[in-house]
C-alpha cells in the first residue's frame, strides 16, 4: 500500500501512540476502549489491581511503560497517521504478563525458554483500514527486526477456533502460514506457533 510507513514504538512516538489507543484503534468497539495492549507488556500484573478498571489510569502506566520501554511494538502510518499497532516483545520479559497466564497459557507458570523469542501478542487496525494488509506489513517489519537483533524464534499465539475481529486480534492463521509459521505446541484456547529466523 503507497503512502503506508511502519515504525518501532520510542518515547518520541509516544503522543501517537496514546492518539491511536484513544481516537483511532476500537471507535467500533468501546468495550476495549482505552486498552493500550497494557495486558502483553512485562509489568503487566499490576493489571490485576482493580484500579486498572480506571482508562485514566491505564494511560499513565502507558505513559510509564512506553517511556522505559517496557511496552514494545510498530505503529503503522498511513499518510502520516497512525492507523494499526503490533505489539512484539521478547518472550521472556513477559512471562509474567497477565494476557500471557490468563489468555495464552492458561497456567500460571510459564516456563523460561532457552532460546531468545520475539513474540508476538496484539494487531489492532483502524476499523477502516482493516483488510488492507496492514497487519501483514507490521508483521514484516516485526520478522526483519527480530532477525537483525539476534532472535532464533518469533512465536505467535493465534486462536484455535474461528473469531470475531475483536478476539482475532491475535492474528490469523493464514497470515502466519504465509510468513512460514509452523505449530509449536497448544494450549486450551491457542496454537503456539514458530518461525526459525
Amino acid at each position: 500500500m503507497d503512502n503506508l510507513e511502519i515504525y518501532k514504538l520510542t518515547p518520541d512516538r509516544l503522543d501517537d501512540y496514546l492518539y491511536f489507543f484513544e481516537n483511532v484503534a476500537h471507535t467500533d468497539n468501546k468495550q476495549w476502549d482505552r486498552c493500550y495492549c497494557l495486558d502483553y507488556c512485562s509489568a503487566s500484573n499490576a493489571h490485576l489491581s482493580k484500579e486498572f478498571d480506571d482508562a485514566d489510569v491505564r494511560r499513565k502506566y502507558a505513559i510509564e511503560y512506553v517511556n522505559k520501554g517496557i511496552i514494545q511494538g510498530y505503529l503503522a502510518y498511513y499518510n502520516n497517521q497512525p492507523v494499526g499497532w503490533l505489539n512484539a516483545n521478547d518472550r521472556d520479559k513477559c512471562t509474567n504478563c497477565m494476557g500471557m497466564q490468563e489468555d495464552i497459557f492458561n497456567f500460571k507458570k510459564i516456563k523460561m525458554s532457552d532460546k531468545k523469542i520475539k513474540s508476538i501478542f496484539c494487531f489492532t487496525v483502524a476499523p477502516e483500514m482493516r483488510g488492507k494488509h496492514i497487519a501483514q506489513a507490521l508483521l514484516e517489519r516485526a520478522i526483519e527486526d527480530a532477525k537483525a537483533d539476534g532472535y532464533e524464534y518469533m512465536e505467535a499465539y493465534p486462536n484455535k477456533k474461528d473469531a470475531d475481529i475483536y478476539y482475532n486480534y491475535v492474528g490469523p492463521m493464514g497470515l502466519y502460514n504465509k510468513f512460514g509459521f509452523e505449530k509449536y505446541g497448544k494450549t486450551k484456547y491457542r496454537f503456539i506457533l514458530r518461525k526459525k529466523l
